[in-house]
C-alpha cells in the first residue's frame, strides 16, 4: 500500500465527516498577522513525530516502516529532541526500537506517521514569541482514517503551551514551502482542489495561506492530481534554501511521466520567479536517481533526496541504491548545507508508502 497511487478510503466514519466540518467553521478565524512562519533552517526547540501502528493502512510492512521511523527519530535525536506522538498500545514497542534518547508522548494519539501533514505549523513573531496554526486535516482529501490525526496540531500546541490557531482552508504542511521571509511555493493541485478547499477559488487559499503562514507572496505551480494521496506535495520536489533560493530535485533526461514533467515546470516557473520582497529567485538543481538502479522494485516509491530535513547541525536525507546518485545527492547537499552534516539513510520501507523524512517529521522553532 502506497500513498503515490492509494486513493481509497480507509475506513472514514460519520465522525471524521464531522471532524472535517468542525475544522472549517474554526478556520473562520483569522490567524494573528504579527506571526510568521521561520524557514526550517532556524534552530528548533524540538522535532515532533508520530508513530504507525495500523494494520489496516500498512498491512505487512508496518514492522519495516517503524524500523524507519525509529531510525529516523534516533538520528534526528543526536542533532536535537524529539518528542515521538504513539498510543498506548504501541507505546512499549516504540521506546525500545527508539531508545532511550527520543521521548515518547502517549497524550496524543495518532492514526499514522505524517507528522509534516498533521503536526501544528509553529510561528513565530520574531520577539519571543510562538504560536501555532492547524490547516485542519482531513486525510488528504477524505481518503484515509484521520480522526485521531485532524486532532494532533491542537493537542500538541496544547501539549507546549502554545495558542492554537485554525487557518482558513485544509491542508497539509508538506503541500507548502516556506522562506521565513514572506514567500510560500506550493501546487495547486494539491490545494487548489475540491477534496480539500471546495468553492474556494485559488486567490481565495492562497489569501488564506498567507494569513496563515504570515507570508505575502505564493508561488503556484500546477502540481499533479489525482496520481498520489497527496495529490503532488510541493516538499517531494522543491524547497526553500534561503529566501530567494531554492532547489528542485530534476528527473533524468529520459524520464517523462508526469512527475517528470511537473519537477521541470516547477524548475522553470521558480528560475523565472521574484521572492516577496522582489528579488529574483536563484534555482539549484538537485539529481533525482535512476529508479531502474534502486533497491525498491515497488512502483510506488518514493525516491526523493528533496524530501530531506533541516535539524539542529544536520541535514537527514534518503539514499536509494543508486550509488551514484546517492554520492552526487550527498555532495549537493554538502554544498548546499555548509556547517551541516549530511546524514543519508536507508528508509526503503517507508518509500514505499509514498513519503520520505521530511513527512514524518515538524520543527518547533526556538521562538
Amino acid at each position: 500500500m502506497g500513498r503515490r497511487t492509494f486513493l481509497a478510503a480507509a475506513g472514514l466514519t460519520a465522525a471524521t465527516a464531522a471532524l472535517t466540518a468542525a475544522a472549517g467553521r474554526a478556520a473562520a478565524r483569522p490567524a494573528a498577522a504579527a506571526f510568521r512562519v521561520p524557514g526550517e533552517d532556524v534552530r528548533h526547540t524540538r522535532t515532533w513525530m508520530a508513530w504507525p501502528d495500523s494494520t489496516s493502512i500498512w498491512g505487512n510492512t508496518l514492522n519495516g516502516v517503524q524500523t524507519d521511523i525509529a531510525l529516523i527519530a534516533r538520528t534526528i535525536a543526536k542533532y536535537e529532541p524529539v518528542y515521538l506522538c504513539a498510543n498506548s498500545a504501541s507505546a512499549a514497542k516504540a521506546r525500545s526500537l527508539c531508545g532511550s534518547t527520543v521521548t515518547v508522548v502517549t497524550t496524543i494519539p495518532v492514526d499514522d506517521c505524517w507528522m509534516r501533514d498533521t503536526g501544528p505549523i509553529f510561528r513565530s513573531d520574531g520577539a519571543g514569541g510562538l504560536d501555532a496554526v492547524g490547516l485542519n486535516f482531513n486525510g488528504w482529501g477524505n481518503k484515509q482514517t484521520h480522526a485521531k490525526d485532524a486532532l494532533v496540531a491542537g493537542r500538541i500546541a496544547a501539549y507546549v503551551g502554545t495558542p492554537f490557531t485554525a487557518a482558513g482552508l485544509v491542508g497539509e504542511g508538506g503541500a507548502v514551502e516556506q522562506d521565513g521571509a514572506g514567500t510560500l511555493m506550493a501546487t495547486r493541485s494539491s490545494l487548489v482542489n475540491r477534496n480539500r478547499n471546495p468553492n474556494m477559488s485559488q486567490s481565495q487559499v492562497e489569501a488564506a495561506l498567507r494569513t496563515a503562514y504570515g507570508a505575502s507572496k505564493v508561488i503556484w505551480f500546477d502540481g499533479v492530481t489525482g496520481k498520489d494521496i497527496t495529490d503532488d506535495h510541493v516538499d517531494a520536489t522543491s524547497r526553500f534554501l534561503a529566501p530567494g533560493r531554492a532547489v528542485v530535485q530534476m528527473p533524468l533526461a529520459s524520464d517523462n511521466d508526469a512527475y517528470a514533467k511537473d519537477a521541470r515546470q516547477q524548475y522553470q516557473v521558480l528560475s523565472a520567479a521574484t521572492t516577496a520582497g522582489g528579488t529574483r529567485m536563484t534555482v539549484e538543481k538537485l539529481q533525482g536517481p535512476d529508479y531502474n538502479k534502486i533497491r525498491s522494485t515497488n512502483p510506488e516509491f518514493l525516491a526523493s533526496f528533496a524530501n530531506y530535513y533541516v535539524c539542529n547541525g544536520a541535514v537527514i536525507s534518503g539514499q536509494f541504491g543508486d550509488t551514484r546518485a546517492d554520492t552526487a545527492a550527498k555532495a549537493t547537499l554538502t554544498r548546499l548545507f555548509p556547517g551541516r552534516v549530511i546524514e543519508q539513510l536507508n528508509i526503503d520501507r517507508l518509500g514505499t508508502g509514498g513519503g520520505g523524512i521530511h513527512c514524518v517529521t515538524q520543527q518547533q522553532p526556538v521562538p
